[in-house]
């Protein structure tokens, strides 16, 4: 409240802001195989994957006899003897807190014997499952954001003055959150208005980001903290979408009082919401429809540096989650 008071006050002083998505039907927390198809999922960073079944839904409601299983990983080399695997004595896989490097192809070749019981012969068959497991990670949030104030005139300092006390009102409104407002910028028009005639408005726009300086000390030592960042970036669009509307309330609940040099245009505020993925992450649409809003690790032969949205083609990156193209 106190920042809304102090724009109030100088716009009258200046002369006249865990879990999985699977691509198939899982029950209780159990993703079946499929002969002769790779099953897709995708397992958020740092959260336990859900239990791979080395068998079919049609197998698992038939009797099998002494059946044995062999998960290999993406390494291509037995699954065993990994505090991070976890293989029940049905063979069914867990793999606890996912990294990006434990991406990949998981199989898994299920023996088990069927049994003419007259006469004791045995047949031992074979089926192989395959699961393709991608880390992914939540978005990072921004918000793109612009409104309007109507001034008196294009030229002068008051603009500019104006202008650095808004910015700096809005970062103090969002400091506690360990957000800050960045790219801030304005341009004045001149614009002709239906019976109001030609008027001088200031378009201003900037951009709310969640990594102020002292963003990490908000997590509290997490491994993982956009949870932690994408809640404050929603408090923080809150906060300023109420501050722009306190502007329309303080200004126009009085029809009769004069209004300032520099006022609010009412309506024009607008955001939207911007992604960014985190680097080794990027999103696909194409090749991950079932996680398209996700940020899903780079995948081998491809790259994400810095804070954008998709990952880049680089020949030379043979991991999944790679940073840079070596």
């Amino acid at each position: 409240m106190r920042s809304w008071v102090l724009v109030a006050a100088v716009l009258w002083y200046l002369p006249r802001i865990g879990w999985q998505r699977f691509s198939e039907v899982t029950k209780k927390g159990f993703i079946y195989g499929k002969p002769a198809h790779t099953v897709k999922l995708y397992v958020e960073l740092h959260h336990n994957s859900p239990f791979l079944v080395c068998m079919d839904i049609k197998l698992a409601k038939k009797e099998t006899v002494d059946p044995t299983y062999l998960w290999i990983g993406p390494n291509e080399k037995p699954l065993k003897g990994n505090y991070r695997i976890n293989i029940t004595q049905t063979g069914d896989l867990m793999v606890k807190d996912f990294m990006e490097t434990l991406s990949g192809l998981y199989t898994c070749t299920l023996s088990y014997k069927i049994i003419k019981e007259q006469t004791q012969e045995e047949k031992v068959v074979k089926q192989r499952y395959e699961f393709m497991m991608f880390a992914y990670r939540e978005p990072d949030y921004s918000y793109q954001m612009a409104v309007r104030f109507t001034t008196k005139s294009c030229t002068g300092r008051h603009n500019d003055l104006f202008f650095t006390v808004l910015k700096k009102t809005l970062d103090n409104l969002i400091s506690d959150l360990s957000c800050h407002v960045i790219e801030p910028s304005y341009k004045c028009h001149f614009v002709k208005l239906p019976k109001h005639g030609l008027k001088k408005q200031l378009f201003i726009a900037f951009q709310v980001n969640p990594f102020a300086l002292q963003w990490k000390s908000a997590c509290n030592d997490a491994g993982d903290c956009e949870d932690i960042t994408n809640h404050n970036i929603l408090q923080a669009r809150d906060r300023i979408a109420e501050f722009f509307r306190s502007q329309a309330y303080i200004l126009y609940y009085d029809p009769s009082r004069t209004l300032p040099a520099i006022h609010f245009v009412d309506h024009s505020f607008q955001m939207a919401r911007m992604d960014s993925c985190r680097p080794g992450f990027g999103k696909n649409e194409g090749l991950h429809s079932n996680c398209a809003t996700c940020c899903v690790v780079c995948s081998p032969g491809t790259y994400s540096p810095d804070a954008g949205v998709t990952c880049q083609t680089c020949t030379t990156a043979h991991t999944y989650g790679a940073k840079i193209c070596p």
